[in-house]
């Protein structure tokens, strides 16, 4: 816990036995803590240097502790004033960053990143340095996109960072699709689906993107494209794709829902799958649901709009406002 501050485990764990006793001879101390005596005089010295203990004047070989009320909260107003520091000089950076690209070297507007490890570490540094939007563009298995797994994806969503996906429809038919894609994206992003994306994209602040590299037996890459015409082409190619897909009801991971009369979550959900192209069959399945269960709901939505084919049950959905190509707001 006092990490943030500068302490390691054995030099808190030192500190917090010596507050408890007030007072104690290190052989003591080292008594209590399980450790070697050289261990416990290091870590107490470590103290001393924080200015968390000190060595009494009346008995040599005794340790004080200091009150944990000053001594820590100097110690946490000194970290702060580190911190607000830390930060002007990001912005500093961040500045003097843009003052020199604003016109780059070409062979600057791309970067190439390698191995699994540094992928994931650029993808979260992407997402967690956006601002206002997040797009992507999803194959195969669904990516944290906007989920509240992680400490990046938490401080994105505090921050109101929305996001706008399209997935490829073989993602709805993988086993337990709908519930990892619900998780994935998390409860405030918009979601559409078509039957395929010409790639896996993610773009932030249509300022930098990131476009993964395949290849035979080659260990994961990806490109980290900056601000360009490049990157403008690669926005448009989002922005084409996100216009002609299908929107996507997602259940509790996915869509916050509006009180109204006519079909409940369920019939919605039942009825955005099926306007995305899935059987009754592969409806159930998602939504662990009975076949005869989605046919009965589907059954009933048709006589809530008066209608005799699914085809007429689909206008009719679109004319009353159950599923929209945009965003109500």
């Amino acid at each position: 816990m006092l990490g943030a501050i500068g302490l390691d485990e054995r030099q808190e764990a030192t500190y917090r036995a010596l507050v408890a006793a007030g007072a104690a001879e290190v052989s003591d101390l080292a008594h209590r803590l399980a450790l070697p005596r050289s261990d416990t005089e290091r870590a107490l010295r470590g103290l001393e240097h924080q200015g968390l203990a000190a060595r009494s004047s009346a008995r040599p070989g005794r340790w004080v502790a200091a009150p944990p009320g000053v001594a820590l909260g100097a110690l946490l107003i000194q970290q702060r004033h580190e911190l607000e520091q830390a930060e002007l000089a990001a912005a500093l950076l961040a500045e003097e960053y843009r003052a020199e690209a604003s016109e780059p070297a070409v062979h600057d507007l791309v970067e190439v990143v390698t191995g699994a490890s540094a992928v994931t570490h650029r993808f979260h540094q992407l997402q967690l340095g956006a601002v206002s939007e997040v797009c992507a563009l999803v194959t195969g298995k669904p990516i944290p996109v906007s989920g509240t797994e992680n400490e990046s994806d938490e401080r994105a969503a505090n921050r109101a960072v929305s996001y706008r996906v399209v997935v490829e429809r073989e993602v709805l038919g993988l086993p337990s699709g709908i519930l990892e894609l619900s998780a994935a994206l998390g409860r405030h992003a918009q979601c559409r689906v078509v039957d395929r994306v010409p790639t896996k994209l993610v773009v932030a602040d249509a300022s930098l993107a990131m476009v993964p590299l395949t290849g035979r037996g080659a260990e994961p890459a990806a490109l980290v494209v900056h601000a360009s015409g490049l990157l403008e082409s690669l926005m448009g190619l989002f922005e084409a794709v996100w216009r002609d897909a299908m929107p996507l009801r997602l259940g509790e991971g996915g869509v916050v829902r509006e009180e109204r009369t006519g079909p409940d979550p369920t019939d919605l959900e039942i009825l955005s799958l099926l306007l995305a192209g899935l059987t009754d069959a592969s409806v159930a399945r998602q939504l662990e649901l009975g076949l005869r269960t989605v046919q009965r709901r589907v059954k009933g939505l048709m006589e809530l709009t008066g209608v005799s084919t699914r085809l007429q049950l689909g206008w009719h959905a679109y004319e009353r406002g159950w599923v929209s190509r945009t965003p109500r707001p």
